[in-house]
């Protein structure tokens, strides 16, 4: 799989990545990012008792334009990813990887799309819920205390629904 050590830098534009595209603001980029993101990997083997595993160090830097749940404003997200994947051709290889390597399974051709790596990555960085810094301080909500309205005094949501079935056609 690994050969020899090797290593590759560069950027590719976040508008390569058609997965992640969708979930961004735009991938353009915005007045604080380039609409780009670099990454630097390196090929290689680690000695893991006697046994010899390929792996591929990777790290990923951009700054991902999102919109926030809370306000429904842009914002820029910067990310930086520091991962460490050990190459598998079969599952059952996982179990033989360190406890910090995270399992990559290679095709078998043996080629990996350094597009699509990066794009995988930078989808798993991603928030669940994006929210701007400070988004949360900007909105206060007063919630009533609970069992401080009593059942009587709630609206019945359905009190309208039966006036109207009792109302003559």
């Amino acid at each position: 799989m690994v050969a020899a050590q090797r290593s590759f830098e560069g950027e590719f534009p976040l508008r390569k990545m058609k997965r992640l595209e969708g979930l961004l603001a735009s991938a353009e980029g915005s007045a604080g990012s380039a609409g780009t993101c670099r990454f630097r990997l390196a090929f290689g083997h680690e000695q893991l008792g006697n046994t010899r595993f390929p792996q591929l160090s990777l790290e990923v830097e951009a700054t991902l334009p999102l919109v926030c749940q809370r306000t429904l404003e842009p914002f820029d997200l910067p990310l930086r990813i520091e991962q460490r994947l050990g190459l598998i051709r079969r599952e059952s290889e996982e179990a033989g990887l360190p406890p910090d390597v995270e399992p990559l399974l290679v095709p078998e051709n043996g080629q990996l799309r350094l597009v699509d790596l990066v794009e995988d990555e930078l989808i798993l960085a991603l928030p669940v819920v994006p929210m701007s810094p400070g988004g949360a301080d900007e909105i206060e909500t007063e919630w009533p205390a609970e069992g401080s309205e009593s059942a009587d005094e709630r609206p019945n949501p359905f009190a309208e629904l039966a006036r109207l079935k009792q109302r003559p056609n």
